[in-house]
Order: C-alpha cells, then structure tokens, then sequence
C-alpha cells in the first residue's frame, strides 16, 4: 500500500504558500510612496497646523535625490523664501558627522573605539575615580557616563563665554545620577570632549577637521561645522519660539562651546551629500569614502538601550530603541530606522534613514516645537515602508494639545504666590552677597530699586528679578521671557543668621533639562555680615 502522508504533506505546504495548481498566487499591493503633490499638501499643512514659518524637505532613494524643496519664509513678516539652499542650524545631527570624523581616524588606525578617554586626554576627569579611569571613547558617545541627562548644559545655556578647557575641568564636579554604564542619559558636555580628542591626535580642531575631511569631499555646499565658517554667501533661516504666546523670531545661540554636540549649519541639498554616503557604507557618489563598511556597521549597531512606548511607539510598530555612535536605531512598520533629531533654540531638525529600503529623509524647520518636523518625517518613511498609513498631523495636533496641557497642569501646580509683604530694604540686604558653584562658577544677588536681582556669572542670559514667596524662599523671574524656565532660590543660613548658601530647582516640571538648576551647590564667598 503506497504510502499518503507525503502528498498530504506536499499538499499542506502549497496550500500554505498559495501555490496550488489552479489557484493564482494574489499579488501583494504594492506600497506607493507619497508623491510631490501629496507631500507638498503634507508640509503646508503640517506648517500650517503647528504655526512653522519655513521648512525644507529632501529624500534620496536608490542613491538619487528624488524630491528636494523648501517651503514658507526664513523670517517671519519677510518674504525671503527657504529653498532647498536655505541654511538652518541642525543641531544634534552634528553627533553624527562627529562620529564620522572619528570613523576616520579608526580606519586609520590612530583611534580605536574603546580607547580610554584618560590615555587620550590626560586632563579629563569625573568625580568617581574609577569611572574616569574606564571610561572609554566608545562610552562617550552612547551617553553611559551615569552623568544625568543635560548635565552641566548652563555652562553653554543660555549662552556663555567658558572655554572648553573650563568645561572640562567642571566635569569633575558634577555628581553621577547612576552608576556607570547602567543607564543611557542624553549628554552634550561629553560629545564635547569627544571632539576635544581629533586635535589631540591631528592638530585640527573639531571644526576643522569636519570642514575640510567630511563636509569638504562631500561636497556640502554652505554647510559649515559652525556658524562662524559659514561662507559669506550662505542664506540662513531665523529661529522662532513662542514668547508670552505669540511666535517670534529670536537670536540663535552660539553653540562652538559644545560643537561637537551640536553646531553645524546645513541644508536640504548639502544633508543630501551626507546621507548618501551614510546610506553606501560611507561611500561617496563620486566613489571617494569617507570611511569603511566596518565603521558604519559599528555606527548603526544599537548598543545602549533607549525607553520606548506609547501610542505612536504602537502605531509604528516600533518595539526597541537604542542609541548607537551618534545615530538612534529603532524598528519601524518592520524595518531598520536610523534617524537623528538636532534640536536648538529655535529650530528642529531631523534626519532619517531606512537602510534596507534605501531611503533618506531629511525635515528642516525654523520652529522650537518638535511637531511638524515629526508629522513630516514618520509621514514620509510610513508611505515608503507600509500600506498602514496614519494621519500624523492630526495624531501629532491631539498630541501637542495633550502635553500643552500637561506643561499648563505643571505651570499650575508650580505657580507661587508672591508675600503679601515683600522682605524691606533692611531684609533684602542680608541676601546680597555673591555664592560660587564649583563647575558653573559665581552668582550675584544685589540689590536693585525696591527689589533683589540675580545674575548668573559668564553669561547675560541668566537674570532675572527675585520675588519673595516663603521665608528665605524665592523665585527668580528671568528678563528673557523665551527661556520658560524661572527657578525656586532657596537660601540657608548659617548660625550667625547670614545667609550661607543656595540651592535652585526649576519651578515647572516642564522646564527643559538643560536648565540643571538642581545641580547646583551654590556657597557663600562673601562671609562678612552686611
């Protein structure tokens, strides 16, 4: 008897496949990105929703530019139209072309990437002996030092005029939030001395090593490491940030202290150039490269473990994130996505990549809030990545309203009442003096008119009119209205009823991290009694 459990099985398998005789396979739809039409309603709107004054767009497949335009005005109230040209500050997307440029030199055998930082630059130092003596090149640029998120950025914001000897120096005396290497917390001080180590090995500094062996062979035309080398014909987008409610254009700020982390200037069709080589293994399109396939695989491998969840986590199907050599990885719609964010005071920017489809997308705004450039983005990678399309605008616009209430809850709960009796001439005098922290340095108290003020040293950023709301308790309310980040000042005094020391703490749980007020241990240099 012959035997049936073969074509049984035979059968089971075709049928599973859809491959049975006399049944046609149905054909998979095929995913139809957005087209120009579609993705200039797209911009418009999100612009219009999220109240963007100018943007631009770029994408690449395939190696080839296949959409590149610019949308709106650089500056609100003028009609200087962005195009494809138009220079916009991209903030933390320079981590990537800082670790371009170290790629580099490991291929060149002067670097490796778990050198210790401690063999390269003698000076660096962190406040836990052991940790300084580990830590490596490699942890820099994953963000495990166990330094808290934004540590030490008042040394750079609001802006300021510390050398990056003196951020250095100040970094042995920022207090570990974690242990090292347990937890990712976003830092930009050690991207800092990240860059800090291309000089020690070449001489250039860190713009000058990006200019002239990254931008320079890429050919990214009026994109500069920093503002200060942008040629002089290169036309640049005004940042805007809503103060007091109403959009205004606002000054940029300087960020050459921390570069590394986060100053260069590009475009749509200079970020272009970079994405084509990130997306050929560091391959150029004229066939130069700027580095090998070994160190774009090391730069897209995730390596510390980022938080992920939510709503648009589950709406993308994305299901981890981590942070690789200057690039965050995360599975989108079932693919590879390695994107950056560059976010500064009055701009956001992002760029993406999606390895397997070939695909870059670049989003420049000259807007702080991160919306648009989020709605455009996952937009575009959605349409090239799946038939599962959101409308991310609308999903974004609930979004943006729920945490505008959140951050309108926290300013609520965090709202002070003034004394009824503010402390008289007499009081006020006891507080004046000036308090010293030993990284961010001096502040002054003074008496001004029929009030206290306080000024932060090194910058003219930071100061602000103190109100009394509780004994020995103040809040500082800051000149610059944009920086939406005034601050408890609480004093301590000593036995000899003087004010001794400081302590801050931001008033809103919504104030950005890089107004680490909590680190502070302000301590009277100023003794006598007044």
């Amino acid at each position: 008897m012959k035997s049936t459990i073969g074509p049984i099985i035979a059968r089971a398998v075709c049928i599973a496949a859809m491959l049975c005789t006399g049944r046609a396979e149905a054909a998979a739809p095929a995913v139809v990105p957005l087209g120009p039409q579609q993705i200039d309603a797209l911009v418009e709107r999100a612009m219009r929703t999220f109240s963007v004054p100018g943007a631009a767009v770029g994408i690449i497949q395939d190696g080839k530019v296949v959409y590149s335009r610019g949308y709106g005005v650089r500056t609100l109230g003028k009609q200087e139209p962005v195009d494809g040209n138009t220079v916009f500050a991209i903030g933390s997307i320079s981590k990537g072309l800082t670790t371009a440029a170290l790629a580099m030199l490991v291929d060149e055998g002067r670097l490796h990437w778990d050198d210790r930082i401690v063999d390269l630059l003698p000076e660096f130092q962190l406040m836990d002996p052991w940790t300084t003596r580990e830590i490596t090149l490699r942890d820099l640029l994953l963000h495990r030092s166990g330094l808290a998120k934004g540590a030490g950025d008042l040394m750079f914001v609001p802006q300021t005029d510390f050398s990056r000897a003196e951020v250095m120096h100040a970094l042995r005396y920022l207090k570990p939030a974690t242990s090292f290497r347990s937890q990712f917390a976003y830092d930009n001080l050690l991207y800092m001395v990240a860059g800090e180590i291309i000089p020690s090995l070449t001489g250039q500094s860190w713009e000058q090593f990006v200019d002239t062996r990254v931008l320079g062979p890429a050919r990214m035309r009026d994109c500069a490491a920093s503002a200060a080398s942008l040629p002089a014909r290169a036309v640049l987008a005004t940042p805007h940030s809503m103060v007091d409610g109403t959009l205004t254009a606002v000054p940029p700020l300087d960020l050459s202290l921390v570069a590394a982390a986060g100053s260069a200037q590009c475009n749509v069709a200079g970020l272009v150039r970079f994405l084509q080589a990130q997306l050929a293994d560091g391959q150029l399109p004229d066939g130069q490269r700027l580095y090998s396939a070994e160190r774009q695989h090391e730069m897209w491998t995730p390596q510390a473990l980022m938080p992920v969840g939510g709503e648009r986590a589950a709406m993308t199907r994305t299901h981890f994130q981590a942070y690789g050599l200057g690039w965050v990885i995360q599975d989108f719609a079932g693919f590879k996505r390695v994107y950056h964010n560059g976010g500064v005071i009055g701009m956001v920017t992002h760029v993406s990549m999606v390895p397997e489809l070939k695909l870059g997308v670049i989003v420049l705004t000259n807007q702080q809030d991160p919306w648009a450039v989020m709605a455009i983005a996952d937009s575009i990678v959605e349409s090239y990545a799946t038939l599962n399309r959101h409308d991310w605008v609308s999903f974004l616009e609930k979004q943006s309203a729920a945490v505008a209430q959140a951050v309108a809850r926290a300013d609520a709960a965090a709202t002070v009442m003034p004394l009824a009796v503010q402390p008289d001439s007499t009081e006020r005098a006891v507080f004046a003096g000036t308090y010293r922290d030993a990284w961010r340095g001096e502040v002054t108290v003074r008496e001004s008119g029929s009030g206290l003020e306080l000024s932060f040293s090194r910058t003219h950023g930071l100061h602000g009119t103190l109100v009394a709301v509780g004994p020995d308790l103040f809040v500082v309310r800051w000149s610059d209205r944009s920086l939406h980040a005034d601050a408890y000042v609480r004093f301590a005094r000593g036995y000899d009823g003087v004010p001794e020391s400081i302590s801050m703490q931001a008033v809103s749980a919504a104030t950005d991290s890089s107004f680490d007020f909590g680190d502070l241990h302000l301590s009277r240099v100023d003794r006598s009694s007044p």
